[in-house]
Formats: C-alpha cells, sequence, structure tokens
C-alpha cells in the first residue's frame, strides 16, 4: 500500500519570474506534476478509463506556503503524501526541499468523477483497482508523521 512517493524536479528557466525565483504560481504545476507521478506509479493515470467511462480528479482545493526562495537549475525535492483518503476523494501533503532547505509545503484535494463529454460530472467512489493501492493515513491528518 502507498501513501508516499518522492520524485525531483529540476527548476527550469521558464519557472522563473523578473527577479529570477520560482514563480509563486510554478508550485501549483510542480504539485500537480508529482500527483500525475504518483497515479502513474499506481498504474493510473488523472484521466483513466474505468468500466466504460472518462475518470479524472477535479480539484477542490489547493494551497501553498512559501519558505525560502528557489532559482533556475535548483533540483528541488517533491515529497507527496497522502494525508486524507476519503471514500471519494483524496487529499496530498507536498514538501519541496532543496538539499537539507525547506522550500514551499502545500495541500491539493481532489475528487473522483465520472467526466464524460457531453454530461455533467459526478462525484464517484474511488474506483477499487485505485483505493486498495493507497494507504489510508487517518491517523496522521497533518502530514507531519
Amino acid at each position: 500500500m502507498h501513501s508516499e512517493f518522492h520524485t525531483t524536479r529540476r527548476v527550469e528557466f521558464s519557472d522563473t519570474d523578473m527577479a529570477g525565483i520560482v514563480h509563486f504560481s510554478r508550485f501549483f504545476v510542480f504539485m500537480e506534476a508529482a500527483e500525475h507521478a504518483f497515479l502513474r506509479a499506481l498504474g493510473t493515470s488523472v484521466s483513466t478509463e474505468w468500466d466504460g467511462n472518462k475518470i479524472g480528479w477535479p480539484r477542490l482545493e489547493a494551497t501553498c506556503t512559501y519558505l525560502s526562495p528557489a532559482v533556475f537549475e535548483d533540483v528541488l525535492d517533491i515529497h507527496l503524501k497522502v494525508i486524507r483518503k476519503g471514500t471519494k476523494s483524496l487529499t496530498y501533503r507536498f514538501d519541496f526541499f532543496r538539499g537539507e532547505t525547506a522550500i514551499a509545503s502545500g495541500e491539493l484535494s481532489t475528487v473522483c468523477c465520472i467526466c464524460n463529454p457531453g454530461e455533467k460530472i459526478r462525484s464517484i467512489p474511488i474506483p477499487d483497482f485505485i483505493a486498495d493501492q493507497i494507504a489510508d493515513e487517518a491517523d496522521d491528518t497533518d502530514g507531519r508523521g
């Protein structure tokens, strides 16, 4: 069972602002990329077919707290942790580090939905082939271990 995932990302020039530091909005892109990599590691995707339907993960909430600047060519270690597994939703915590330096932390809440073209989006219980692979971390909802 999985509840944690690690990946890295090198800061590209296009990630930076006029001051030469990573623009605040890019951390949301980094969180989404880490989420996609986590789901691929489970053998699925943020957009997949299941039981004749297109399944997606619309966002409910996203936050980020910035602790220290990151700059072009820094390699960021991104630690994803599932801090809440509901019947229909997942909440992730992301911690960003450059070496031992904490750069940022964020959270992203998503809901599993049927997203068929031409139909109203509707939430569904997370399919077992995904849910059964994700550990329930209900005893550690703040994500700090």
